[in-house]
């Protein structure tokens, strides 16, 4: 089912107190993924099965499903765009995906492949007239993901870190529904999210907040709840099994 069809859930979640979990897909060379902290030689190959992968997260009750093209993140260019579309076409729950999104051309291809919705990270930090254009175009198909380290924005997937706070980035991003808050020092490590640091987030803006990195365990899910978090992006914890999507799932009800 072509997923640009449904309507993004994260906002009409919020209102109800719900967290949505969304379980994540790194692609790199059309493989299933996971870096620490983003670094590149750190990986871990889950799957060579990525569609096989996306299916059985629908399977276990996801109701949203989060993709990252790692090629596209550090190299600018990708191989990965046909799998997403594979992926698409075979769920009936909605699609987002962020990394390498840089300019408006690859912002068409990728919504013209039916993702819900578009994540745009480093364009946004250096051309936010382009965010702007996007979202009076595309609405609430438009997020911004704001990638930290201690604090501060990283860009070009995560190798330069800039002297903007994430907090006032998010600010700056006004006309943005969605926000994907990610701590890279908590990404990959199976130790839990950076709750202190994604509450100032959220405190900050009107926008839903989706939180990334780290989320390991009930407690993790349950704290992000807590402080209004719209969504949780599980990535490591469900390949490794430190947490299963359906557990996490009934944690957030």
């Amino acid at each position: 089912m072509n997923s640009s069809r449904h309507t993004p859930l994260c906002r009409q979640l919020r209102k109800g107190n719900t967290l949505l979990i969304l379980p994540a897909i790194d692609l790199r060379g059309g493989k299933c993924v996971n870096l620490v902290q983003g670094i590149a030689s750190q990986e871990t190959v889950f799957s060579d099965a990525p569609i096989e992968i996306a299916l059985q997260w629908q399977a276990e009750g996801a109701e949203y499903l989060h993709l990252v093209d790692l090629d596209g993140a550090f190299q600018n260019e990708s191989a990965n765009l046909h799998i997403v579309g594979e992926i698409v076409s075979a769920l009936d729950i909605p699609v987002q995906l962020g990394g390498g999104i840089r300019s408006i051309e690859r912002l068409e291809a990728v919504l013209a492949l039916g993702v819900d919705r578009a994540i745009l990270g480093t364009v946004a930090l250096k051309q936010p007239d382009l965010v702007k254009q996007a979202c009076a175009q595309y609405g609430d198909r438009i997020a911004v993901g704001i990638d930290a380290k201690d604090g501060m924005v990283a860009t070009e997937g995560w190798l330069e870190v800039s002297q903007k706070s994430a907090v006032e980035f998010a600010v700056e991003m006004a006309e943005v529904q969605t926000l994907i808050y990610t701590d890279i020092k908590s990404d990959g490590m199976l130790k839990g999210p950076n709750v202190d640091a994604t509450a100032d987030i959220i405190n900050a803006v009107p926008a839903d907040v989706i939180a990334s990195g780290g989320v390991t365990s009930l407690a993790d899910v349950t704290a992000l709840k807590h402080i209004g978090a719209s969504g949780a992006i599980i990535g490591r914890a469900l390949y490794t099994g430190d947490l299963t999507l359906s557990d996490a799932i009934v944690a957030t009800r």
